[in-house]
């Protein structure tokens, strides 16, 4: 089974792709940081560095499964209500029907924030994908159902060529604790009482030690678990493109590492990541978790 991958970012869609025994033969991205790395880790694959809503198709390979994460900015509420949603950001979403068109493969799969189904044009979309032949199954999907160690919601709508969008039996699997990824003997600790530490963040912490003890992970800025932390038997919140989690252990503490963020995203520990910590934290909020992949993929198989 070949597949490409679109907008195809640190790799997480093409790792869950090759877990579920998918040879991905062609990846593209616009961010030359992101194709290097995914070349990295993806030697075999063929890549492209270009914006793919100027894409001639008929360069990519021939393909059986089309996987997509267009961008999710212009839809995702957690950009907020003070930066405009671009239309730019929210077309990339043509670029998949562009090209289904040109290779018509049996599947596409495309994974976006659950917000882009509340596109203005999202119906249009869907009209293009149902004119090529193509019935929509969309599902929501917790990536902490599949025994990632993070609560994260995202759509996706498996495209069939086909009568009838398609029925999968998914597994639900236990949850994994943030505990699990976490190394209370790594990283750069500070302490909590120190000079110029907010205090909103102290006034979090202090009810987070009331709620949980001494150890648990709290939001940076107040959102996500609120005003009182996270315990650390419970899956982390959604891992974003920045630091958002801090890690509290007594009097000290720190942001998750970006190894802790690559583990708490599903990756294998091996995967290779950027040595800038904001540009590997950056690419890993962006992508898709491969345990979350390999299971849907491994489920269309079955039902096909």
């Amino acid at each position: 089974m070949r597949a490409v991958d679109l907008f195809a970012g640190a790799g997480g869609f093409s790792t869950g792709a090759a877990m579920a025994g998918a040879n991905v033969v062609w990846a593209a991205n616009h961010w030359p940081v992101a194709v290097e790395w995914h070349a990295a880790n993806h030697p075999n694959t063929e890549h492209a560095c270009q914006d793919l809503q100027q894409a001639d198709f008929r360069d990519a390979p021939a393909h059986d499964i089309l996987l997509a994460s267009p961008a999710c900015q212009g839809h995702s509420r957690a950009r907020g209500a003070e930066k405009p949603h671009h239309d730019a950001l929210r077309s990339t979403a043509w670029s998949v029907v562009t090209c289904a068109e040109v290779h018509r493969p049996a599947v596409a799969i495309i994974e976006n924030v659950p917000e882009f189904a509340e596109w203005t044009l999202y119906q249009a979309w869907c009209v293009a994908m149902h004119a090529l032949g193509y019935a929509l199954a969309p599902m929501v999907i917790d990536a902490a159902d599949h025994g990632v160690p993070q609560h994260r919601r995202r759509l996706f709508i498996v495209a069939t060529r086909s009568k009838h969008p398609i029925v999968l039996d998914m597994p639900r699997r236990e949850f994994a604790p943030a505990a699990q990824v976490i190394d209370f003997e790594a990283g750069r600790w500070s302490q909590i009482h120190k000079p110029g530490r907010s205090p909103r963040t102290l006034s979090r912490i202090e009810a987070g030690r009331r709620t949980h003890g001494q150890r648990f992970v709290a939001p940076y800025y107040g959102s996500g678990s609120g005003e009182t932390g996270r315990s650390l038997a419970r899956p982390l919140g959604t891992i974003t493109t920045r630091d958002r989690w801090a890690v509290i252990d007594g009097d000290r503490m720190r942001m998750l590492s970006a190894d802790e963020c690559r583990a708490a995203m599903g990756f294998p520990s091996g995967y290779r990541l950027p040595s800038t910590h904001k540009e590997a934290v950056h690419l890993l909020g962006n992508a898709v978790c491969p345990p979350v992949a390999c299971d849907l993929i491994t489920a269309i198989k079955e039902a096909a």
